[in-house]
């Protein structure tokens, strides 16, 4: 699959088994995987430094939602998707932004990452 044909996508994710294969999907999508970032310090430093065309961010990281890096992106105007285990309850104050259920596949993932690059 191509859908992500040379997009930098930002992973911010602190469970490493679950960053390992999104990276993998983001590459086998055609994108570039940025990050991953497992704490919100590193995603709000790849968030403001690194060229981006969109972001996957987890709500949760290590116990600190990640507000701050959507911010960040938003900020620079990069789309991002919030993923999450919890639904939409996990992500108070963002109504407009993508979420993607936890567990997630590739496809879902590139679909909606397509999606929101397209806007």
């Amino acid at each position: 699959m191509t859908l992500l044909a040379g997009k930098h996508i930002l992973i911010v994710e602190d469970e490493p088994l679950i960053a390992m294969t999104v990276e993998d999907m983001i590459v086998e999508l055609g994108g570039i995987p940025v990050g991953p970032a497992s704490n919100v310090a590193e995603g709000l430093r790849l968030a403001t430094t690194s060229p981006l065309d969109a972001a996957l961010l987890d709500v949760n990281i290590n116990g600190c939602r990640s507000d701050d890096v959507a911010h960040a992106l938003a900020a620079r105007g990069i789309p991002y998707i919030f993923a999450t285990g919890y639904g939409r309850t996990g992500v108070e104050g963002f109504p407009d932004t993508p979420v993607i259920a936890k567990p997630y596949r590739a496809e879902a993932l590139a679909e909606m990452l397509a999606a929101l690059m397209s806007r």
